[in-house]
């Protein structure tokens, strides 16, 4: 620039004397900043509030908030608590002395998982029914002794006594295998097809014993004793055959189909045409 200009500026500068220039926000501006600001601690002040209320609602301490407590052991609900979603847990205990309850408006359910997340076990009450699906099912007492168990090849009962209470028994649609069959004491036994044959099969032999009773067997048509390779005994003190038709004396053309039942001195059984009389004195020497 020349000389003469700047000097020139410089003499204009100092004639008019300093500029001052206003820095801030003025007028409507101004005011709207205020406004904000002041709204701004309203809705503070509104959050601490809400915050400490909430606080104290929620009861919330150090130890943990409402029922629930941290302590060392991990997790302490105290009351009645309800989860909206699944819960994990390693272990789930009440109190000492005091019962857990698992309450729901469907069911329950308890999943036994494998490392792939596949159902191994699965426990569900119901409504209806309580189910379990497993491999097997076992129930045993606090010593380890098995009281009963099921599996898809059989149902084992370990109990030392079986009793059924139903007014109307048991109901086997197929065969069973048992030691022993007993009514309860002062109780009748009673086993009964009310459509088909009762068999009943055992290779060291069967035995039917009443101690203090009589034993009856009935039957509509035939009632038969068979032994193969044995002999059948009838030991009483009394045999009484009361129902057995009586023989009568007839010509020797026609023959009768009534025998009467001989007895050797030996023991040797047979059969004698009946008559009006015995008739085994006549046959005795079927018994050499």
């Amino acid at each position: 620039m020349p000389q003469e200009q700047y000097a020139h500026r410089s003499t204009m500068q100092t004639s008019e004397g300093p500029q001052v220039y206003k820095v801030g926000i003025y007028g409507w501006r101004k005011r709207c900043l205020y406004f904000f600001v002041l709204l701004l601690m309203i809705l503070i002040l509104v959050n601490l509030a809400m915050t400490i209320w909430i606080l104290k609602v929620m009861n919330f301490t150090i130890d943990g908030m409402g029922n629930l407590r941290i302590t060392e052991k991990g997790l302490k609900l105290e009351g009645d608590s309800e989860f909206l979603k699944p819960l994990y847990a390693k272990e789930i205990r009440s109190r000492p002395g005091n019962p857990l309850y698992f309450q729901s408006a469907r069911n329950v359910t308890v999943n036994i998982l494998n490392e792939k997340t596949k159902v191994l076990t699965r426990l569900v009450t119901g409504p209806q029914a309580v189910e379990a699906h497993s491999q097997k099912f076992e129930v045993k007492t606090l010593s380890g002794k098995l009281l009963f168990s099921a599996d898809d090849n059989e149902v084992v009962v370990g109990a030392e006594r079986l009793r059924v209470l139903g007014a109307e028994g048991t109901v086997f649609p197929k065969s069973i295998e048992t030691p022993n069959v007993r009514a309860d004491p002062f109780k009748e036994l009673r086993l009964e097809s009310p459509t088909r044959a009762l068999v009943m099969e055992a290779p060291k032999g069967i035995e039917i014993n009443a101690e203090a009773g009589s034993l009856k067997a009935t039957c509509r048509t035939e009632l038969r004793l068979e032994s193969k390779d044995g002999e059948k005994m009838l030991n009483s003190a009394k045999i009484k055959l009361p129902n057995l038709p009586q023989g009568s004396s007839s010509s020797a053309g026609s023959r009768q189909k009534i025998y009467e039942l001989c007895v050797c001195p030996n023991g040797r059984l047979f059969l004698s045409q009946a008559g009006t009389s015995s008739t085994c004195q006549i046959n005795t020497s079927v018994c050499l």
